[in-house]
């Protein structure tokens, strides 16, 4: 059977949407400025802008206009809603692409595989 040009296309594009792997104890400033992403108290997933970091905190900014402090902590709330992925909608405000959302539902956090986001070259 001939394949035409659309099934190469649609199999290039699901190569490309490949899982994401990071260790559940990865530095959370490291896992944030990968994922570009904060879960709100309410929910709702921001889209970081900038992050400027100072000693063990950063001042983190959202697309949305939003700017709080946030202490390095890998027990936090963020960290485990992140981890977890329990935020169940995305802000409107911050325009996020639906492109990122997908890559971010195929990323998985795990105990004893994958990335640990360390700065191997510096």
């Amino acid at each position: 059977m001939k394949r035409n040009r659309t099934d190469e296309i649609s199999s290039q594009r699901e190569s490309r949407e490949r899982e994401r792997f990071y260790r559940k104890n990865a530095e959370f400033f490291q896992l944030i400025d990968k994922i570009r992403l904060w879960p709100a108290r309410g929910g709702i997933l921001h889209g970081i802008r900038s992050m400027e970091f100072h000693g063990t905190t950063a001042r983190i900014t959202t697309f949305c206009g939003e700017s709080f402090v946030v202490r390095n902590s890998r027990n936090s709330r963020a960290a485990r809603w992140l981890r977890n992925k329990w935020c169940g909608c995305k802000c409107r405000a911050c325009g996020i692409p639906d492109w990122k959302i997908a890559k971010y539902s195929k990323t998985h956090m795990n105990q004893s595989w994958g990335s640990d986001l360390a700065d191997r070259g510096k």
